[in-house]
């Protein structure tokens, strides 16, 4: 079994490198996050540091666009899912002795992997912005944690719904319908003290809330949220059992 979920993962993970467009808009989107909105909002979080915690927006904004960016590289594994399925491959991995949960490990990790790929490049662009991250050692390991505990468990929790899914469409509604209020109704883009009262259960909720939360605690006072690495880590383990369990008994290829 080691073997064989190492094998899948190492292939999902050269996929990324051997599609250059791929590879270049997985780079370059949360980039003109941090210079488009980032730039926008740059005087508000001025006119109200008090409320941001910060004067400098895309400091704040840093650790929401890479929280945002963990929800979305689950579309690409459910993605890779069908697309193993209309091409035959994920039919001649079953005549195997693997499994249907080896594939969905390999897939869920190897989403998760493809998103971790955006840190040195997000906090790079920051830096270059004029942020500056005092953050020790164990801060980074947490936070790095921190962010790979959000993109399994959203991973897991796309490639769960199209686990019966042949349809090509299906990851980009499923990733239109989930990634939007989960985005704005987190603390990723802004303080979620300005909220209604129904987006602030929302946010309570929502695991981009606490990814956002911790790393802008790391960013903006070098210190380590406990708790809310423990909800990640708790949400990470609840969808890697959903989504093991769905992909053994409804994981299909046709």
């Amino acid at each position: 079994m080691r073997s064989q979920l190492w094998g899948l993962y190492a292939r999902e993970v050269l996929r990324t490198f051997r599609n250059p467009f791929v590879l270049l808009i997985t780079v370059v989107q949360p980039f003109m996050w941090l210079a488009f909105f980032g730039s926008g909002f740059a005087q508000y979080a001025k006119d109200l540091a008090s409320v941001y915690g910060t004067s400098n927006y895309i400091e704040f904004l840093l650790p929401g666009v890479l929280s945002t960016s963990m929800l979305s590289v689950g579309m690409f594994g459910s993605m890779s899912t069908i697309q193993d399925k209309r091409f035959g491959f994920m039919k001649r991995i079953l005549i195997t002795p693997t499994s249907k949960e080896v594939i969905f490990l390999s897939k869920a990790l190897g989403s998760a992997t493809r998103g971790l790929i955006q840190i040195p490049i997000m906090v790079a662009a920051a830096t270059a912005f004029g942020v500056t991250l005092a953050i020790s050692p164990l801060g980074w390991a947490i936070w790095v944690l921190a962010l790979l505990c959000t993109a399994i468990g959203f991973s897991s929790l796309f490639l769960a719904i199209t686990a019966r899914s042949t349809d090509w469409q299906t990851p980009g509604v499923v990733s239109n319908f989930i990634t939007m209020p989960l985005m704005f109704s987190s603390a990723a883009l802004y303080p979620s003290s300005g909220f209604p009262e129904w987006m602030k259960v929302i946010s309570t909720y929502n695991p981009i809330s606490y990814t956002a939360t911790l790393g802008r605690d790391l960013v903006l006072h070098g210190q380590i949220d406990p708790l809310a690495f423990g909800v990640l880590a708790l949400f990470a383990g609840l969808m890697l059992t959903l989504g093991y369990v769905v992909s053994a008994r409804w994981l299909r290829v046709e």
